[in-house]
């Protein structure tokens, strides 16, 4: 029998939402799509279509295509990534550092901090040649436990703030190998204290392996972590080169905040 869907809340404005899903139905179907080719996608009648599009182009969040006789997303949509960057406190150095670090370990690299009570993704750097590990991109807020960045920011939280936040997070088991007891994690999260490093093989995805390592802020406060992601047939051949380089990406990260 197939899981509930969970209820939504109460109060959602509907015209907010289908403009919301106009706007991601423009950004999947490329330059150019047409408001029909809209319509069809989302379900809506053409005239609501017509009125949603126009609305999104008048706000700067869409542009129409006059050459094209379509749409395309607009240019204030990177002002909002970019405001979401400096929440995040990404900056310039640290997106430069991370895709040198990229380069570097010849691995995608991640860059996750805490924010309010999340643990999430707030940068990523790969390449086609050293693809990110789907779906870690920027904003993913999931899994922790099974994550070594995640690992990393777990471990330097209070008890108490560790287990309200896993209270709510749960410990979902995703492969054969994610850690789904608590007691299991807390002598992880200890050796990742001790160590200074969180190494995660095969516990949130098959056929990858993971390693982490705190970033600290001027007072030593572990307000970040630096991970990077490779195949597991690549990370047995240089697991020791890869932990070394990520060590010294969390200490450059480091000084970036001291």
């Amino acid at each position: 029998m197939p899981d509930a869907q969970p209820k939504p809340p109460s109060g959602l404005i509907g015209s907010v939402q289908r403009a919301l899903r106009v706007l991601e139905t423009v950004s999947d179907g490329g330059d150019g799509i047409t408001a029909k080719a809209v319509a069809r996608r989302t379900g809506f009648k053409l005239s609501t279509t017509y009125h949603l599009l126009n609305t999104l182009v008048h706000e700067g969040y869409l542009v129409r295509l006059a050459n094209a006789r379509g749409f395309g997303l607009g240019y204030k949509l990177p002002e909002l990534h970019d405001s979401l960057k400096s929440q995040l406190s990404v900056t310039p150095n640290i997106a430069y550092t991370l895709r040198d670090l990229h380069l570097r370990a010849e691995a995608a690299m991640y860059y996750a901090v805490v924010r309010d009570d999340e643990l999430v993704v707030a940068e990523v750097a790969d390449s086609p040649e050293h693809r990110k590990a789907e779906p870690l991109d920027l904003g993913f807020d999931q899994s922790a436990h099974a994550t070594s960045f995640g690992k990393v920011l777990l471990a330097a939280m209070s008890p108490a703030a560790r287990r309200h936040y896993l209270a709510g997070a749960g410990l979902a088991r995703l492969t054969n190998r994610t850690i789904t007891r608590l007691e299991d994690l807390d002598r992880e999260l200890a050796t990742v204290r001790r160590t200074g490093i969180a190494a995660e093989i095969e516990e949130f995805q098959p056929g990858l392996a993971c390693l982490a390592t705190p970033v600290r802020d001027a007072e030593g406060r572990t307000t970040a972590a630096v991970a990077l992601s490779v195949p597991v047939t690549d990370f047995a051949k240089r697991r020791r080169q890869l932990e070394t380089l990520i060590r010294r990406g969390g200490e450059e990260l480091s000084r970036l905040l001291a």
